[in-house]
């Protein structure tokens, strides 16, 4: 082989294995860079629940709190329930009106709820009434039928009890008032009530007592002593009425 020849073939070699090497570098992959890592999930806001049952009670009486959370580490009920667990319930007996506030707390942040118990006064206790005089236990009135100013039977037995308790107590002085029930004008019942309080005063002074111990006025139907519009309330309107002078 001539120095030439030898020449062109290593020239050829060098050439085919640039080739080789540039076809090489060219199919040759390259490996993307792994992607961020993802961001941590924000924590959950707590949530809560809270419910009373009864939400009123009388005094003394208790009801029951019931609550429920998710994603709270830490709850407390107030007023004085305090810490609490997930979710449960406890009876409260609260001496007034309360409304109990429930707080969750977690690493989210935190959430409340409230429940209110309504507690009713209690009744103030009735007024005793006044007890009855001698006079009051001892003196009857004297009853009527209707547009009657007639002495009936049992208002005879009655007036025979107050005569009897006037003479032994001469000192005392009465006016009797003349009742009608509502029934009718006003004049007409200022008549009738006149002829009321006269026939008591009449019958008390046949049965021995002085008629000068005794007045007589007619308040007909304005000043009655029963409210409603019945006969068993008109009866007791219509009356012969005791009224103590000295």
């Amino acid at each position: 082989m001539t120095l030439a020849s030898r020449i062109l073939h290593r020239a050829g070699l060098l050439a085919l294995f640039g080739s080789a090497v540039l076809v090489s570098g060219c199919n040759k992959k390259v490996t993307p860079p792994p992607p961020p890592p993802a961001p941590a999930p924000a924590p959950a806001r707590p949530t809560v629940t809270l419910q009373a049952n009864p939400t009123t009670i009388n005094k003394g009486e208790s009801s029951t709190l019931t609550w429920n959370s998710t994603d709270a580490t830490q709850l407390s009920i107030d007023p004085g329930v305090g810490t609490v667990t997930a979710e449960g319930s406890t009876k409260v007996t609260p001496s007034d009106s309360t409304t109990y506030t429930i707080t969750a707390n977690g690493p989210g942040g935190s959430a409340t709820a409230t429940a209110a118990v309504s507690v009713n006064a209690p009744a103030p206790p009735p007024t005793p009434a006044p007890a009855a005089t001698p006079f009051e236990q001892a003196v009857h009135d004297a009853y009527f039928d209707y547009d009657k100013a007639d002495i009936r039977s049992d208002s005879r037995e009655a007036l025979a009890q107050t005569a009897e308790y006037l003479k032994a107590n001469p000192s005392i002085r009465i006016t009797i008032e003349g009742h009608c029930d509502e029934r009718g004008s006003t004049e007409y019942n200022l008549g009738l009530g006149d002829r009321r309080s006269a026939a008591v005063r009449e019958y008390l002074v046949s049965l021995g007592v002085s008629a000068d111990r005794m007045n007589t006025v007619s308040f007909g139907k304005e000043k009655p002593f029963c409210l409603e519009h019945n006969e068993t309330c008109w009866q007791q309107n219509r009356r012969g009425h005791f009224v103590r002078a000295n």
